[in-house]
């Protein structure tokens, strides 16, 4: 087997057991230790009442090198805890992991970073840790910074950074110290649109230079963009492998058509700490049916721990395929006050989708379209629906071929202008 054909990562058998429940024993003297061993030299230990859970089971899969591979699933499916097997944050219960090369991690906002030296120690600390030479770091140091957008801050200690300037900086060193693998969970989490188009380019640019991306994210549309395969993980084992068209498409089946689906799988990592959705429905008469250029209708209640100012609400829609086709902010601000609930009904007019499948996501938080969008919760999938090809007055459009797209418009008048 030739260097280029060899995987750059090799996973077999892995699987990751935790103990929950379990109490955590006091430090006792010598005195007592001996005392109780010699009461007890032949006993057995007492049972704890722990319990014992699999985060991971049997999991394989390998990755060739120039590999951008997406991991999806529900939350607690077991991406974030594969991810960090894989970069010997944790060790496996069971089976084996092989990575040939250098590896970054990106597994939340500020890792690796020690948050009392300032951005530019911490950028020669992990180039560094590397084994990147100073020379190299001098060169590559201002496009890191510049990349990352905190000239102005690269001298104060990271400690006082936003987790979007953390993370940038994060990004930032990752993509620029030329590792052989990057393992990569919710780069579109944190940062604007613009630094999040710089993320996905500069995956995709790694991918080019022979270097292995894994990517775990739950925008689906960035799965389907940008990854070569998708391994899909549920209860902690492989569902399904392959290519990100079949894999999503298996993944949105699964999740966004079970109304039984708790909100808490489908709410985006650190969102719904302090204010969050308790319910999420379309308001429609026929159950999850639209008809053709109806309006949507979106019921949300809201719940507050804390007193909230000038909030908004956002929604997305979402093909099967997991492309946005649209996004809108309502102009609305309204206030919630510490242990209030309220509801609210959003309609989403005009949009004319064309007939099939979509879902949508909800949040609610501060800004929209007029600049920065600050989201204190965020929900994916719910609710989902499906547009008929028939409109309420009887207008039929049932040959709409997909390819298409999935927005209808409006007839227009075709006019011939004079010679």
């Amino acid at each position: 087997m030739t260097r280029a054909s060899e995987p750059v990562i090799r996973v077999e058998g892995l699987s990751k057991r935790y103990r929950i429940g379990e109490r955590v024993a006091r430090y006792r003297t010598l005195r007592e230790s001996l005392t109780g061993a010699l009461r007890r030299p032949f006993g057995r230990r007492a049972a704890d009442g722990a319990d014992l859970v699999w985060a991971l089971r049997d999991v394989s899969f390998e990755v060739p090198r120039g590999e951008i591979l997406g991991v999806i699933g529900r939350n607690g499916a077991g991406k974030s805890t594969l991810l960090k097997v894989l970069s010997g944050i944790t060790c496996p219960t069971e089976g084996t992991v092989r990575i040939h090369g250098r590896v970054v991690s990106l597994l939340e906002v500020g890792t690796g970073f020690h948050p009392e030296l300032t951005g530019r120690e911490n950028v020669y600390l992990n180039g560094a840790i590397l084994g990147m030479r100073r020379a190299e770091m001098d060169r590559r140091f201002d496009d890191i910074v510049a990349f990352a957008q905190v000239e102005r801050f690269v001298d104060t200690p990271v400690k006082h950074y936003s987790s979007g300037m953390y993370f940038r900086l994060a990004f930032a060193v990752a993509a620029h110290l030329s590792p052989e693998v990057v393992l990569v969970d919710e780069v579109l989490a944190v940062g604007d649109a613009e630094f999040q188009r710089k993320c996905l380019g500069k995956m995709g640019e790694a991918a080019r230079q022979a270097r292995t991306v894994l990517f775990v994210s739950h925008n689906m549309g960035a799965i389907s963009a940008f990854c070569h395969r998708v391994v899909y993980l549920a209860n902690g084992q492989v569902r399904a492998i392959g290519t990100p068209d079949a894999i999503v498409a298996q993944y949105l089946a699964d999740v966004f058509g079970d109304d039984r689906t708790d909100l808490a799988e489908l709410r985006g990592a650190g969102y719904g700490r302090t204010l969050r959705f308790t319910a999420i429905d379309l308001a429609a008469d026929d159950g999850a049916n639209v008809a053709f250029g109806a309006p949507l209708r979106f019921r949300v209640t809201l719940r507050s721990d804390v007193s909230a100012q000038e909030l908004s609400l956002g929604a997305s829609v979402f093909s099967v395929t997991g492309t946005c086709v649209g996004t809108l902010f309502t102009r609305e601000r309204f206030a919630m006050a510490p242990g209030e609930a309220r509801t609210f009904s959003l309609t989403l007019a005009g949009a004319r989708l064309a007939p099939g499948s979509y879902y949508a996501s909800v949040s609610v938080g501060h800004g929209g379209r007029d600049g920065g969008r600050l989201d204190f919760d965020l929900v994916v999938g719910r609710p989902a629906f499906h547009v008929l090809p028939m409109s309420p007055s009887g207008e039929a459009i049932a040959d709409w071929n997909p390819a298409w797209g999935a927005i209808v418009f409006e007839d227009t008048r075709l006019q011939a202008e004079p010679g």
